[in-house]
């Protein structure tokens, strides 16, 4: 969420951030005008309790009290009711009151763009800054890896149908395998990196979801159990992010660097019609997550630092890959910055997103009131979080079918995964 003080002060600078990204920004003008009623309230609040107390000092000096008092009764009890009306103005109107129109703006207002994002209108306009390893030729036509991973039986997308119906996948023998040595592979290394792993709840609250930015903006993108009011969770970012919500920090224990593997469950109501078939769309999927919580001076340089930690799983496993800078229009609704990791898929000739890493500023941390204390005795100050995917497994097992594909329509398995799977190759078998 957006200060508001910041908004009153400069929203010259929201404006143009919304305009970055596409977003009509008129909505700053209504941001405006209704924190002026909010504060119009305020001052007619106190303004009628000063009355108020004046009012009741002069009966205090008065000679004959109770007469003061009678007459001027219908003056203090206007005065009550006044206060009484603008009170419930200020509770009606208030940044911190839900329901008000104020907040829900301010809920649905995305985060600023640091200066540093590439300006651009969407996906075509993001920016290359650097390649890592080239794409190996085949002397063969590539396959997609659903083929590849149906061919091994190490895929089987017919049954997951029957049991779940589309977007999902069972994995089998030498597939399961591989996607829990990925899993081990990027928490081994995330732990060699600093990383604390944490094993989250997969189900949270409608608060977490609230203060992670997942709501109300994606809410249709969730999966919810009404009756209980508990959200599958997208990605452990949400109970990673959340961890630390209404708490103070010390400044010491930062930065704060967090990693977890969870299953991740998303509608993908937005993506019908787009790869339908294979592992890069799917309902539920897993990841492994790298969040950070550090002082707001040092969060760029933690961006940095994420997607490197991110980037070093990609060149461990020999995957031909690139870093890009999402343009204005392509970040998300919390970050302020982000890189993707697109790895190469050489069946369809394109580099495909496998980690998204992104700073999100103060935003993810005034929602959830997470702050820190440089010295014992000051001001509490918001921290600033970061997340980023390191990696996703399920795309992560897609690039390695199609990068390490041979004629025979066997798979050899990375050289870094070896020692997790036990064979140098997958090879078909009859299911």
């Amino acid at each position: 969420m957006l200060d508001i003080v910041l908004i009153r002060r400069d929203p010259e600078r929201v404006r143009r951030s919304a305009k970055r990204r596409g977003i009509d920004p008129s909505f700053v003008d209504d941001v405006l005008r209704l924190d002026a009623e909010y504060r119009s309230a305020l001052t007619d609040v106190e303004r009628a309790k000063a009355e108020k107390n004046a009012l009741s000092a002069q009966i205090g000096r008065a000679a004959d009290k109770a007469t003061a008092a009678r007459e001027l009764r219908p003056k203090l009890d206007a005065l009550s009711a006044e206060i009484a009306g603008a009170e419930e103005r200020v509770r009606a109107s208030a940044p911190e009151t839900p329901q008000s129109r104020l907040a829900e703006l301010l809920t649905q207002t995305p985060n600023l763009l640091d200066e540093s994002v590439p300006d651009g209108t969407g996906e075509a306009e993001n920016v290359v800054l650097r390649t890592s390893g080239e794409p190996e030729p085949l002397a063969f036509a590539p396959k997609p890896h659903y083929e590849i991973g149906e061919r091994l039986g190490v895929l089987d997308f017919e049954r997951a149908t029957k049991l779940s119906g589309s977007r999902f996948t069972v994995l089998m023998g030498g597939g399961a395998r591989l996607a829990r040595a990925l899993v081990d592979f990027f928490l081994d290394r995330a732990a060699r990196s600093g990383y604390v792993e944490v094993a989250p709840p997969f189900l949270v609250t409608r608060q977490t979801m609230w203060w992670t930015g997942q709501l109300s903006k994606f809410s249709d993108a969730m999966f919810v159990d009404p009756e209980a009011d508990a959200f599958m969770i997208p990605t452990s970012e949400v109970p990673l992010t959340a961890l630390h919500a209404n708490e103070i920090l010390a400044a010491d224990r930062l930065p704060l660097k967090y990693a977890a593997y969870s299953p991740c469950f998303r509608k993908e109501a937005g993506a019908a019609g787009k790869d339908t078939r294979g592992l890069i769309r799917q309902h539920q999927f897993e990841k492994v997550e790298l969040v950070w919580v550090t002082a707001p001076e040092r969060s760029m340089e933690a961006l940095e630092r994420l997607t490197l930690d991110a980037q070093s799983l990609l060149e461990e496993l020999e995957l031909p890959h690139r870093v890009v800078a999402l343009c204005s229009a392509d970040i998300g609704f919390s970050p302020a910055k982000t890189y993707d990791l697109e790895v190469w898929f050489p069946a369809q000739g394109v580099y495909r997103e496998i980690s998204s890493c992104s700073n999100c500023t103060d935003f993810q941390a005034r929602r959830a009131h997470i702050r820190f204390r440089r010295e014992p005795n000051a001001k509490p100050e918001l921290a600033h979080t970061l997340n980023g995917s390191g990696l996703a497994v399920g795309r992560a097992l897609a690039a390695i079918l199609e990068n390490f594909q041979e004629a025979d329509g066997s798979v050899r398995v990375p050289r870094a995964l070896r020692s997790y799977v036990g064979t140098e190759k997958l090879t078909p078998v009859e299911r």
